[in-house]
């Protein structure tokens, strides 16, 4: 049920008819022929020779045509219930898989579960493989509504890409990275076309002399000011300064020119206003209150008029 030829001496086996096959088999009689061979147990390829009888005696193996895509009705048993029928049964969680029966055929993800239905309160026998051991075994379980759980079968099964046949725990397993292509010492690339073509060779450029401020050796300061003199001095040989001394800086007049442009367009915004050079005092406005509220106003000149005007 695992092993699926499909090849034979180098070319691929696309057609059904057994006629050709046998044809092969007979036309390399007493040599060793190549078969390409597909395992379901990890969905791996293979290849194996065998030796073809001169009598013409069989190979000793049975083949059935059929398609690869029916390794995928596989159910995984992944939890078993305790006191159901799949564990009264034998049924092993995470090892076992339902590869098929040989009451009836098992197609597609409901397969399993019409099976069972037809076989309901019934002994149904099913084809399990148990990848811990490698072995296949047939399991006779008889499913029942009234167990005392959930279910039929009392199990919880996995279908799909992700619960296929695995290889066997025998087999080591091909872990990732992997070498692939293993190369010894003196396989190393040479370019001697490009070398003989005259092509320049690029060498190892020589250590530059740079200047590296930290490894220069410290002088005499130079005949500058006291501030270059205080930042250039070396530090005392006893410890750490006490204070770094603070760099003075100069202190610049302010421009005049700016000082002078401003008074120039007073000048002219004063004269364009009132036609004097310089200020008026605020002569007439009263003085600002000491405590109290804001002064009372005065009674405007025209109403000292009226009154003298009345006693006439």
């Amino acid at each position: 049920w695992f092993d699926f030829i499909i090849g034979i001496n180098g070319r691929n086996l696309d057609n059904g008819d057994p006629n050709l096959f046998a044809t092969e088999i007979r036309n390399c009689a007493g040599a060793t022929i190549s078969l390409g061979v597909w395992s379901a147990k990890g969905q791996a390829i293979r290849e194996m020779y065998v030796t073809v009888p001169q009598s013409g005696e069989s190979l000793g193996l049975a083949l059935q045509w059929c398609p690869l895509n029916i390794t995928e009705d596989v159910w995984h048993i992944l939890d078993v219930m305790p006191n159901s029928p799949a564990d009264v049964a034998g049924l092993l969680p995470y090892s076992d898989y339902v590869i098929g029966s040989p009451d009836g055929n098992l197609r597609g993800d409901a397969g399993l579960g019409g099976l069972v239905e037809q076989f309901m309160d019934a002994p149904l026998r099913l084809y399990v493989y148990n990848q811990e051991y490698d072995v296949t075994r047939v399991v006779t379980i008889t499913a029942s509504r009234s167990w005392g759980g959930e279910g039929a079968l009392g199990c919880v099964l996995g279908y799909g890409a992700l619960h296929r046949v695995p290889a066997p725990l025998t087999e080591p397993a091909q872990g990732p990275g992997e070498t692939l292509f293993e190369a010894g010492a003196e396989q190393t690339y040479q370019p001697t076309s490009m070398a003989q073509a005259g092509t320049p060779q690029i060498g190892t450029p020589e250590p530059a002399n740079f200047m590296v401020p930290a490894s220069m050796p410290v002088g005499a300061p130079p005949s500058g000011g006291a501030g270059e003199s205080a930042a250039t001095a070396p530090p005392p040989a006893g410890g750490p300064p006490p204070g770094r001394a603070k760099k003075q800086r100069a202190h610049h007049a302010p421009v005049a020119g700016l000082d002078d442009y401003f008074k120039e367009g007073e000048q002219k915004s004063r004269e364009m206003e009132g036609g004097s050079s310089t200020p008026k005092p605020n002569a007439g406005l009263p003085p600002p209150p000491k405590a109290g509220g804001p002064p009372k106003a005065t009674s405007p000149a025209p109403a000292a008029e009226e009154s003298e005007a009345s006693k006439s």
